[in-house]
Order: structure tokens, then sequence, then C-alpha cells
């Protein structure tokens, strides 16, 4: 039995500049932390007693003969990319629902990933992790999604990602003083809208959108490393809050399909109850909000949000690791 755990991921800026299609022309960087909310994966060899040699448990139970018949696309795309022979069971479970816009399903390949390389008898080193689960999601599924959610989640911790024109990427830990980053993280406030959504349809209106959206994705590019600037600074942090403001309004500009009047309903609910700024994480349509809040207007947005499920949570730093690892199921 192995069992992997692999974190979710907040991204503050950047996002959209990790598309290849625009990386490859023009570079990008995205600035993102992990959080202390994580998938699990377990794994173990199934005997062969059954009538069935795949076992996939999710949402759904699967019980299949072969690879080709499993319906969850990155199961099968995972199993397949490792070529598997022998018959597996595979579990998983997670702290927050999937479709969310926290990298959930990146996560997903990437501790599946971990996990099958380590019931292998494989070490795999982040970067490994990070350029395999990437190459599955964007050439084996042909997912419309981008590059920072594989990275994010294979390296854990609160980075700054920058993508080469080349398709290689750079991962350069965000260095703040410990009573800056107990301040920052004390200002941040994540909400579940109650949506989720599908969202490589919703990159896709991105992607389709991009040669007419250069501008603000030129300017997105340029946030992330403002953002960084700000918080290595002494200024007030506030000005992170009114950045993230500027950030949400030119991500609303790549595509119609971002945002909805229920969203932008509650984004304006809470900038009147306190709120500096905000965004919804990931690609749009649903999902987690994040806000910036100074702590004393905490209490008020939580009052005004009341009707939405707020979840605190802490930066992480240890990426997808094996939390247990008893290869012959001992």
């Amino acid at each position: 039995m192995i069992v992997t755990r692999t974190p979710f991921r907040i991204s503050f800026f950047g996002g959209g500049t990790d598309y290849p299609t625009w990386f490859q022309e023009h570079g990008g960087v995205v600035v993102a932390t992990t959080i202390d909310k994580y998938c699990y994966i377990s794994c173990r060899y199934l005997p062969p007693f059954f009538e069935h040699k795949y076992r996939i448990v999710y949402s759904k139970i699967e019980n299949v003969v072969d690879i080709a018949e499993i319906q969850h696309p990155a199961v099968r795309a995972v199993l397949q990319y490792m070529d598997c022979k022998e018959g597996l069971e595979v579990h998983h479970d997670g702290d927050l629902p999937a479709r969310s816009g926290l990298g959930s399903s990146s996560s997903f390949t990437v501790g599946l990933l971990n996990a099958l390389k380590a019931l292998d008898g494989n070490y795999i080193s982040h970067e490994d992790l990070a350029k395999q689960a990437i190459h599955i999601e964007q050439n084996i599924i042909k997912e419309n999604v981008g590059s920072q959610d594989q990275i994010s989640a294979a390296y854990g911790g609160f980075n700054r990602i920058e993508f080469l024109r080349d398709g290689e990427f750079r991962v350069s830990p965000v260095i703040l003083r410990k009573d800056r980053l107990e301040e920052f993280q004390g200002s941040l406030m994540l909400f579940f809208t109650g949506f989720s959504r599908i969202a490589s349809e919703i990159a896709k209106s991105q992607i389709d959108n991009m040669s007419q959206r250069k501008k603000e994705l030129m300017r997105m590019r340029e946030m992330a490393d403002e953002a960084i600037s700000i918080l290595q600074g002494k200024n007030a942090l506030d000005e992170f809050g009114h950045l993230l403001d500027q950030g949400w309004q030119y991500k609303k500009n790549l595509s119609d399909k971002v945002s909805t009047t229920e969203i932008d309903q509650i984004y304006t609910a809470a900038r009147e109850a306190g709120a500096l700024g905000g965004k919804l994480i990931g690609a749009g349509g649903g999902g987690f909000m994040l806000f910036f809040v100074r702590p004393e207007d905490q209490a008020r947005v939580r009052e005004r949000l009341h009707k939405l499920i707020h979840v605190p949570f802490k930066f992480e730093n240890s990426g997808s690791r094996v939390v247990l690892y008893q290869p012959n199921g001992l």
C-alpha cells in the first residue's frame, strides 16, 4: 500500500501566462502558494481473485478488466503512461471539492504519478513529477490547462514560477520575514461560492482570446513581480490587496466566461464589507474566491458572506509526498 498527499494551490498573479500558447512566445510568470488542504491517493496491487483487474474509487467506483475501459481520464492516462501491467486498486480522497479552482485535477494527477512511481520502487524528483504531469494533462488527455498547477502540486511552497519560451520553468521560493509572512497569511480569506465548473472549457475560451488580450496578459505578468516587491517591501500590505483587485479586473477581460452575475455580486458584497481586493481562484466560472481583508474587517466580511463556506487555511511547503510506504502491503 502506498499513500501520497498532494496539496492544492492558490494562484495570486500571472494566471494565463502559464499556457504554452502564451509563454512559448512571450514567457510567463506566476506567483502561487500551496495550502494545507490536500488530495490523498492510495494505491495497492490488486490480488488476482476478482473478475476485475483495476478498481478505481473516487466519487464513482469503477471495476474494469482493461485500462482502456477506465472512465476517469487522468487515471486512464496515467496508467497507460506508466504501462501498468499488474492489477491495481486506486482510492482518491480530497479535503476540498473537485472543480473548485484550486488545481485539484493536477494535484490528483501528480499524486497518482507519485504513488505509482513509489509502488514500482522508484523515486521521482519534484521537477520530473511536474514535467510528467504536464505532459499527461496537456498532450495525452489534451486538457486545456496551463502549467502552473502541476508545478505547485509537485514542489509545494510559496513560489515565483517563471515559464521560459523553450518550455522549461524555474521555481524560486518567495522569501519573506516571518512576521511579514504571518501578517500576509492573516490577511487572506477563502470562501467557497458553491458553484463548480469545468475549468478546461473556460480555459479554452481564454486561450482562443489570447491574441486579442495581449495587453492584459502582459500587465498580469508584470503584476506578479509587483506583488513580490510589495510583500518584500516595508510599506503597508494594503497595496497587495489593491493589486489583487486590479488583477481581477484584468482577468475578467480575458473571457466572458471568467465571471458571472452571482460571482460579481459576491465580490461587490465583500468589497463593501471591507475587502481591499480579491479574485476567483483558477480559470473562473465558480469554485473558491480569495479576498485580502485587514484582520479588523474580517468579521464583517464573514457576516456579509455568511451564506458561503469560509475555509481557513495556512501555507504549506511539502509538495507531493509519500506519507505511507508499504510496498508489500505489510
